[in-house]
């Protein structure tokens, strides 16, 4: 499933900073440094809020699509840059491990199993970071894998359009396993015909919000609670912009500010330019903690 324009509809005042934007339910993150006039997907924080990452196809950038950071001063994001790990290919769907150990994304850059790829970073305490390791052991393939996420326990969430899947895009898990991952299992309960993708965690690993296929074209925003040790059935995200005729997807969580989520978007206002990035409340969660 190919990414395409998310189309949001928000009636939101213009907020661009994260210490603004926690006021309202919906705000623009960044307006002129984050959000441009280009496409920006996907953003993951830092638990310490200090850090900011997200893909973009703006001018300055390695590749396509490049992961580009900016940090915190005076409550503003200042300083964006491309990351020294970006190639002529996409890099793209980066998370920041909570512990600050690692960034994850994706990759189709040369050298892979095929199509994308898992990758992680090493991230040092002066905010390096370091060459790029493909995530060794059964979870890339030779499909693509695409919207790395870690729960608190470790598990790693994706979505891949491997065979063994329900539809064309799936979301799968693999558990943790030493320094890496034992083999994925598809998520049943969630996975549909569709196409899920963008998976993330809600509650520390009790629900999870992901995109799936809409029939409009696009992608709808939904969220499933674990309950009894098997994932419930699946409900829309109660957003105004969350319609069959729009596009909505990439959901993460910000490790600092838990209660809050960012998405990728574009909304009448307001809007930088392009796919922008937005600020939203998340989602009660409920969810059992025994679904593994």
């Amino acid at each position: 499933m190919r990414t395409r324009p998310l189309l949001l509809a928000l009636t939101a005042s213009l907020l661009c900073t994260p210490a603004a934007s926690a006021l309202s339910e919906f705000g623009i993150e960044g307006m002129g440094v984050v959000s441009t006039r280009a496409d920006e997907l996907r953003a993951t924080l830092s638990a310490d809020g200090q850090r900011i990452v997200w893909a973009s196809n703006r001018d300055g950038g390695a590749g396509g699509w490049d992961l580009w950071q900016a940090t915190l001063q005076d409550k503003r994001w200042v300083d964006p840059r491309p990351l020294s790990l970006n190639s002529a290919a996409d890099e793209v769907d980066p998370f920041l491990s909570t512990d600050g150990h690692w960034l994850y994304f994706a990759s189709n850059r040369t050298g892979g199993q095929g199509g994308f790829d898992l990758y992680r970073a090493p991230l040092a305490a002066d905010g390096h970071i370091g060459a790029p390791q493909r995530l060794d052991g059964p979870v890339n393939g030779r499909q693509d894998e695409r919207s790395p996420a870690l729960a608190d326990d470790g598990r790693l969430l994706f979505a891949s359009n491997r065979t063994g899947g329900v539809g064309g895009w799936d979301l799968w898990t693999a558990a943790r396993a030493g320094d890496g991952f034992a083999a994925p299992t598809p998520m049943a309960g969630i996975n549909s015909a569709a196409d899920e993708v963008d998976g993330s965690w809600l509650g520390g690993g009790r629900a999870v919000v992901f995109a799936r296929a809409a029939a409009g074209g696009g992608a709808q925003t939904w969220v499933a609670q674990c309950q009894q040790a098997a994932w419930g059935t699946a409900t829309l995200l109660g957003l105004s912009f969350n319609s069959q005729d729009g596009d909505t997807r990439g959901a993460v969580l910000d490790a600092n500010k838990p209660a809050e989520l960012v998405l990728s978007g574009k909304a009448r206002a307001p809007r930088a330019g392009g796919l922008d990035l937005y600020r939203m409340k998340a989602p009660v969660v409920d969810g059992s903690d025994d679904c593994r």
